[in-house]
């Protein structure tokens, strides 16, 4: 089959407005964080992780209703994959990657547990209703925690201690658009180069587990090498934390609710396994994550990837 000037045409759009996208939605995350008096960290683990995971809500749901869960289900994990082990390695080969544990314990824990989790509940071939539900009460409480820490920070930091956060409507204007731009340019991705790869021969399921899973994931990357070029290296880090617990909770979980999803473990289990090794290689150590990890991060991808397009 013959390649799409079309396809070709969206691949090459998509570049350009996932930079501009990142360029708002990071001045758009720093401007929210100033204007509710909240660490910039906290800002991205939730409120810049949960936009960034719209495009894989969007697929889960309506995969779901359409009544093809495991859809949803290959998008999020595959997702998470290409967050830690594609993005961050990316992001490690320009260099040291500061990171203390104490800020982000919680979110690490929770990154280790839902994988470890999902693989329990996948054991027997199936995730019903009930485990979905669960997933989403666990969702629950790790906003509560959020919310906790919030509320904790504002008391104790006065206006005077913040930054200025200049107009309240510049930075929500930053971060609609931003992510607007953000979002166009994944759909642009996805479409361009599922076409191309269709046109190669590449197989439906490949193209989803890798192609799709890049593009919907587009909004991650950019925003992190943004931050890390920016100066705001840790918030790249925050946003792919964040993003992977909103996939393993909230869309798996609305999923599950929605549709009980067919989950055979030998299928599922590489992204989860592959997802639980990669978080273990980012725990800082001595408050930095070091350059090589990147390259692991990245082999471990690419043994991801080997293990898709031979199953």
């Amino acid at each position: 089959m013959p390649l799409s000037t079309t396809d070709l045409l969206a691949l090459l759009a998509a570049i350009p407005l996932a930079a501009l996208g990142g360029e708002f939605f990071l001045r758009g995350v720093l401007g929210v964080a100033s204007l509710w008096r909240l660490p910039k960290l906290l800002v991205a683990t939730s409120l810049a992780a949960f936009a960034t995971s719209s495009p894989e809500l969007t697929v889960s749901t309506m995969a779901a209703i359409a009544g093809r869960p495991e859809i949803g289900l290959g998008d999020a994990l595959g997702s998470n994959v290409v967050n830690i082990a594609l993005v961050l390695g990316l992001a490690l080969l320009f260099g040291t990657l500061p990171a203390h544990l104490n800020e982000l314990r919680r979110d690490f824990i929770f990154a280790l547990a839902v994988p470890i989790l999902l693989l329990v509940f996948a054991a027997d071939g199936t995730l019903s209703r009930i485990e979905g539900a669960f997933l989403l009460m666990l969702f629950a409480f790790w906003l509560v925690l959020i919310a906790k820490q919030a509320t904790k920070y504002r008391r104790d930091t006065t206006k005077a201690d913040t930054e200025s956060p200049g107009k309240p409507t510049h930075a929500w204007l930053f971060l609609l658009v931003g992510l607007t731009c953000l979002l166009l340019a994944g759909h642009l991705f996805v479409a361009g180069a599922s076409g191309i790869a269709a046109a190669l021969g590449m197989h439906n399921y490949v193209i989803g587990a890798t192609v799709v899973a890049i593009g919907t994931s587009l909004p991650e990357l950019v925003t992190t090498l943004l931050s890390r070029w920016r100066g705001h290296a840790n918030l790249g880090l925050g946003i792919l934390l964040g993003s992977n617990l909103f996939n393993g909770l909230a869309i798996v979980g609305i999923a599950a609710v929605i549709h009980p999803i067919q989950a055979p473990p030998r299928e599922v289990s590489v992204a989860l396994v592959v997802g639980v090794l990669t978080v273990l290689l980012i725990l800082p150590r001595n408050g930095v994550i070091s350059r090589q990890r990147g390259f692991c991060l990245l082999a471990a991808y690419m043994a991801y990837v080997m293990a898709t397009l031979t199953r």
